[in-house]
């Protein structure tokens, strides 16, 4: 029983030294943040599509790796970590977001070798996120499927 009340009271006691987390500032840092990275997909799109003369479908594949090489390389370069703390969870749209994520596991491991290091430690978080996005994929497509034939 003390050491329960023993750690409510150290709880208490802690919370008057932490600092309040300006939410609503958070929120407008990520928005603009992550709106800015949006804005810069939407501006890359126009580009294909007016330069090379691409359909708006044809047009998302190059946007999509254009915006992986950016973040890769802002993350090389200790870039998108500044901003990641900065902006918070603005920075983290899915595609740049994801692509600092593997850049950085890559970064970190880089002195253990290319293959052993780098590539070994870059797989382990684009796996994970690869096999779920197939598997949930695949449940989705097999609920649609059961929902189509069902009405």
């Amino acid at each position: 029983m003390s050491d329960k009340f023993d750690q409510k009271q150290y709880q208490n006691t802690i919370k008057t030294y932490q600092p309040k987390p300006n939410y609503l500032a958070n929120c407008i840092k990520a928005f603009i943040v992550g709106g800015l990275i949006c804005v810069i997909g939407e501006a890359l799109t126009d580009f294909y599509m007016k330069v090379f003369d691409f359909s708006e479908k044809e047009a998302g594949n190059p946007t999509v790796t254009t915006l992986i090489l950016i973040a890769a390389l802002m993350t090389g370069f200790g870039v998108y970590d500044k901003l990641g703390q900065f902006a918070g969870a603005g920075s983290a749209v899915p595609v740049t977001g994801f692509a600092n994520s593997i850049t950085s596991a890559a970064l970190e491991h880089k002195s253990e070798g290319l293959v052993l290091g780098v590539a070994t430690n870059l797989f382990k978080l684009a796996g994970s996120v690869i096999v779920f996005g197939v598997v949930a994929a695949y449940i989705l497509g097999m609920l649609r499927y059961a929902l189509q034939h069902m009405f």
